[in-house]
């Protein structure tokens, strides 16, 4: 059941790529310039999509990978590296970010935005990310997630179903919980948007 819910939300993605620019610009600059600033060494970015991040990256980090489970998407993030905007090497993966092939302890920085309301079993996908993070190394995100006002999170909770059956994205996900019950450490918490967009350092 798993697998079959992964294809679903696979071909989601795959059919909203053409678009998803257009829906990811909820993400400000200056909020992805803020996060990035701060990743150093060989970076891995989650949930790379149309690789809309890439032009935020510091120049002098050692690499990026990108990792992305639909191949629409990695398409138009080809389209972006091959107009030069990045001074690094870049590598595109096609994976799922809940078992990826990596090593253990691969990566300095790891960078999520907008990910973890749609990776079908969010605790499996943060225990990834703990496995290929070096030990003394950071999990950089920017993620959405349920309000903690008590009316607006009965809201999302309504309107949840419709948003998966289009696109994929749960807006109803307690992110700030599932980091805490897979392991890892919140080191900063900056919210952007009351209490439904917040900025992330996490730490194993």
């Amino acid at each position: 059941m798993k697998n079959d819910n992964n294809e679903i939300i696979r071909n989601r993605y795959n059919r909203i790529s053409v678009i998803y620019d257009i829906m990811d610009r909820m993400i400000k600059e200056e909020w992805r310039k803020d996060l990035l600033s701060q990743v150093t060494g060989k970076v891995l970015e989650v949930g790379i999509g149309t690789g809309a991040n890439l032009p935020f990256y510091p120049s002098n980090i050692q690499s990026l990978t990108g990792v992305d489970f639909s191949r629409g998407m990695l398409k138009y993030a080809r389209e972006k590296i091959e107009e030069n905007i990045c001074e690094f090497p870049i590598e595109l993966v096609e994976a799922d970010i809940q078992k990826m092939p990596f090593p253990d302890h691969s990566f300095d920085s790891i960078v999520s935005t907008c990910v973890f309301c749609s990776v079908p079993d969010p605790l499996l996908g943060l225990k990834e990310l703990t496995r290929v993070c070096k030990p003394n190394g950071h999990i950089y995100m920017l993620e959405h997630m349920r309000s903690e006002n008590r009316l607006v999170g009965t809201v999302m909770d309504i309107l949840n179903p419709l948003t998966v059956r289009l696109w994929g994205a749960n807006i109803n996900r307690k992110t700030l919980e599932n980091i805490k019950y897979s392991g890892l450490n919140i080191v900063t918490d900056t919210p952007l948007m009351s209490s439904i967009m917040r900025s992330l350092t996490v730490s194993k």
